[in-house]
């Protein structure tokens, strides 16, 4: 394993999208564009939509974090920051020209338990107020465990939001010092039993592996103290080192360890959660059977987007606030990274976005089969689209995951083996004709 980690480790995507953004033909991409594909994802699905809403304030920098934020001890940029989420969500519903059924809220960050309960309150009730529930509906939320209290958890609860996620990353003291992210075992304990007080019925934990001055002795203990928590999903992933993104992580870079150590502490924390009744459902994910997710993926149903793993497949989702990506299958859509431009074009009744990518038909049909990687781990294809398409594929690279007991490929498809998952980026870029055709890798971080 350790041979083929070497040769694979090599910079790709995470393929929450396809194309990657990197790839997106911006210039091809107009705001009346996204409107109408927005309009056209609305009536193709039903009417239904996801919702992805970016609360971006933390009160400090996790300095491995790679996500969009805003560091403010300041609390009064709440209220303005939900009038203007609010603002975007009426022009999407003015877009739309009915009223929306809403299947699933997520809130991410940023710290969305930076928010008061009370402004959560006011934002969601912004949100239901013209819209529907669908039935099976599903709102999630992210919540740093140092500070969700007991009343945003009863707030959130009353609201019908039943999914957490807890950024758990390590329980080292020291990672946790070097990483600026700290909170003691002993609060996740007892933020994990008070969600389960107020019916969180979906528990998530993030765990990171390759982290500066983690050892696999550590990253051990960490996962056998999560074990005891027993949260129903478990999120284990690679830390994605970008520098020339975030400039924090420049701070660490002596302390990160060897590619060597950070695969074995993949292997043995996916080793540990297997031996504790954890199933492999996807790239980094792990749930116990009576897990949704797990469910999801058992009965072929399990779906990927920008807000990672789900189990709701709808044509459209909208991502409100700064940095969000939106998706109406056809179409992607970023919304402004920087604030004031955020509130800028709010201010002028334009939506927010700022690039964007409209799909074209080859787009759509390797979109298909990466999802289809991502969620199942097999894929098919009929003879006439492997011509159509196959040209982008990338062959030598295919041939070298067969050879090497990854995967089984012929002209109907690719069947994703045990031994391959730890490598389901790698498989899906062999079919990434953009990412073959400009050769960017170095965009990206490590696969392994």
């Amino acid at each position: 394993m350790e041979n083929l980690i070497k040769k694979y480790n090599v910079p790709g995507p995470r393929y929450t999208s396809y194309p990657t953004v990197p790839f997106w033909e911006t210039e091809r991409h107009t705001e009346r564009d996204w409107r109408q594909s927005v309009k056209d994802g609305f009536w193709r699905s039903g009417k239904e939509i996801s919702l992805y809403i970016h609360l971006p304030f933390c009160e400090s920098l996790c300095t491995y974090c790679g996500c969009t934020t805003r560091i403010t001890k300041n609390h009064s940029v709440e209220g303005r920051y939900i009038s203007y989420l609010l603002k975007e969500w009426n022009i999407y519903v003015s877009t739309f020209g009915a009223r929306p059924i809403v299947k699933e809220i997520h809130l991410g960050g940023g710290t969305p338990t930076f928010f008061s309960p009370e402004n959560l309150e006011f934002l969601i009730n912004g949100i239901l107020e013209n819209s529907t529930l669908a039935d099976n509906y599903e709102f999630g939320f992210e919540g740093h465990p140092g500070n969700t209290t007991e009343a945003h958890l009863k707030a959130l609860s009353r609201l019908g939001f039943k999914r957490v996620s807890f950024g758990i990353q390590d329980f080292d003291p020291e990672v946790q010092k070097t990483i600026n992210r700290k909170q003691t075992f002993e609060q996740v304990k007892e933020v994990t039993n008070l969600a389960r007080k107020y019916g969180f019925t979906s528990i998530n934990f993030d765990l990171i592996y390759g982290l500066p001055k983690q050892t696999t002795r550590s990253v051990a203990k960490t996962i056998e103290q999560t074990i005891h928590l027993n949260p129903s999903r478990i999120a284990f992933y690679g830390y994605a080192h970008v520098p020339w993104v975030k400039a924090a992580q420049k701070s660490f870079e002596k302390f990160l360890p060897l590619p060597e150590d950070r695969a074995s502490m993949y292997q043995l924390g996916k080793r540990m959660l297997t031996d504790a009744g954890y199933r492999d459902i996807g790239m980094d994910h792990f749930a116990l059977n009576q897990d949704k997710l797990y469910q999801a993926f058992d009965q072929g149903q399990l779906h990927r987007n920008f807000m990672g793993y789900t189990t709701q497949d709808t044509d459209l989702l909208i991502g409100l606030g700064m940095s969000s990506i939106s998706d109406s299958w056809t179409a992607f859509s970023q919304n402004e990274k920087l604030i004031s431009n955020y509130y800028e074009r709010l201010d002028k009744d334009e939506l927010p976005i700022t690039k964007g990518h409209q799909l074209t038909i080859e787009d759509l049909k390797i979109r298909r089969h990466i999802l289809n990687l991502m969620c199942k781990f097999a894929t098919n294809w009929s003879s006439e689209e492997l011509l159509e398409i196959g040209i982008g594929f990338n062959v030598e690279l295919l041939n070298n995951l067969s050879n090497d007991g990854l995967i089984y490929w012929d002209e109907f498809g690719i069947e994703i083996l045990d031994a391959g998952r730890p490598f389901i980026r790698n498989i899906c870029m062999a079919l990434d004709s953009r990412l073959w055709n400009a050769q960017k890798f170095s965009r990206f971080s490590q696969t392994v």
